[in-house]
């Protein structure tokens, strides 16, 4: 008997000892958040013992980071600070589906290898390619032998949509309808469970701000933390100026400091049409720079050529922007743009572009993606694009806010002038995505860092004088 007694304990101690090799190893898995990327106030969130806690952050601190990996180690069974649970089932609440697909089922996503995972469920899309659909949920292996869940809800479905579940945490990824919270609130009673908030303070001092930040009913256990963007060490001091400086006083209030504020307005401010929109003119072809897409289908599929004169200004010179046509479609239009312009091409004959990076992705009626299409219609596209939106969205500022202009869009491109004047930012982490496709390629392009065509000192023809001449005329009229 007490030998058996012994046995038993030594086999206990070995499976533990596995356990935790195994821990260390999952942890590993994680990649550089666990090893690098986790900021001081990030491992504080992750260390606090109380049930209800919140990063109230600026775009870019780290917040959705903290709160995805959070998830993530509940799921898997490897939280480093808590003690560990079998068969966990949560839920992650964003504002909408378009903005979970977008941001935080990409997170989770993100940190799941893909032989953790054991199903996914879809609202809509397809399960071989779960990022480009609306996730339901996601069953995860976890360490301890069981299977954890991790559900997707939507804030706007409505409070009878969140009944009835029980659950051990809860992570609120942006602010959410008090009613939806405290219903949550319930969900997690049963198992003793956690809820976590991760939200950028826009829509001004709501609910959230008194019941959580500024906690009147002093529950014991509610606890929040605010997050900017330098307590994010691997953002750099010039990037977290050229941010600053994009922003005017009261969003970089919210939006660098995570302070709450007043609802954030249009995305754009500094856009004035009577600055930035000019009549057409000739554009010497020397200044031909680039055609950038974004591509869709059902969608408009936004197309604009762009041109830069020698002192490096950018011209936005024609559009094709149309929706529900195929390929085939698109690029017989932006072919006869291009060639009404005398647009360039390459030896082979083909137009060159950049293009939103999903275009790698294959279309659910072929097995070719849609850059493979625009190839085979003799457009050749650059699919390496930076789709980085703070730092695109603050580069697109920091080029509209110079005077004399350094941007202009001619008075034909009238569906980028509608977008940029109707370009607001939503309640959550990033500007409402709708009737944006022009803002879209309009990142991408100033992301590319677009240069003069040519060296100011080089020796221009009597020619091209004169149409400098005509151009700057126009300019000044």
């Amino acid at each position: 008997m007490i030998k058996n007694s012994k046995t038993e304990e030594i086999i206990r101690k070995i499976a533990e000892i596995e356990r935790l090799e195994a821990f260390r190893k999952e942890r590993d898995k994680l990649g550089k958040y666990n090893k690098e990327k986790v900021h001081k106030k990030q491992m504080e969130f992750h260390r606090c013992l109380k049930r209800n806690r919140w990063v109230f952050g600026g775009n870019r601190s780290g917040k959705t980071e903290c709160g995805a990996v959070e998830a993530v180690w509940w799921a898997r069974g490897i939280h480093p600070f808590r003690e560990n649970r079998k068969d966990v089932c949560g839920w992650v609440v964003s504002p909408t589906y378009e903005v979970q697909r977008e941001v935080s089922q990409s997170k989770i996503l993100s940190y799941l290898r893909p032989e953790w995972i054991e199903d996914v469920t879809m609202q809509s899309g397809r399960k071989s390619s779960p990022e480009g659909g609306v996730i339901d949920y996601i069953t995860i292996k976890n360490v301890f032998g069981g299977l954890s869940r991790i559900g997707f809800k939507s804030a706007d479905q409505g409070r009878e949509k969140f009944q009835g579940a029980s659950l051990d945490f809860v992570w609120f990824d942006e602010e959410p309808p008090q009613d939806v919270y405290e219903e949550c609130l319930m969900r997690v009673m049963d198992r003793k469970g956690e809820i976590w908030g991760t939200m950028t303070p826009l829509k001004g001092r709501t609910w959230v701000y008194d019941e959580i930040y500024m906690n009147k009913r002093s529950n014991k256990e509610v606890w929040s933390i605010t997050m900017e963007w330098a307590d994010n060490p691997y953002l750099d001091s010039e990037e977290i100026e050229l941010l600053t400086n994009a922003f005017d006083k009261e969003s970089v209030e919210s939006r660098r400091y995570g302070r709450f504020g007043d609802e954030g307005g249009l995305v754009y401010p500094e856009f004035d049409d009577s600055v930035h929109v000019i009549d057409p003119f000739p554009i010497p072809r020397e200044w031909y720079d680039n055609i950038s897409i974004d591509p869709g289908l059902h969608n408009p599929l936004s197309c604009h050529f762009y041109a830069v004169d020698f002192d490096g200004n950018v011209y936005v010179i024609a559009e094709h922007y149309e929706s529900g046509r195929d390929i085939g479609y698109h690029a017989e239009k932006i072919k006869k743009i291009a060639e009404e312009l005398g647009w360039p091409t390459d030896m082979k004959g083909r137009l060159k572009c950049i293009i939103d990076s999903a275009a790698n992705q294959k279309t659910l009626s072929s097995l070719k993606s849609v850059a493979d299409l625009f190839y085979e219609k003799g457009i050749l596209c650059d699919t390496s694009v930076n789709k980085d939106l703070w730092s695109g969205i603050a580069a697109v500022k920091d080029w509209l806010k110079e005077r004399p202009p350094r941007i202009s869009i001619f008075r034909n491109c009238v569906n980028m002038i509608r977008e940029i004047k109707g370009y607001y930012w939503g309640n959550g982490d990033a500007p409402i995505k709708a009737d944006d496709h022009a803002m879209d390629e309009l990142r991408y392009y100033l992301m590319s860092r677009p240069r003069p065509r040519a060296p100011k000192n080089e020796p221009i023809s009597p020619q091209m004088r004169y149409k400098n001449k005509l151009i700057s005329m126009h300019r000044r009229r």
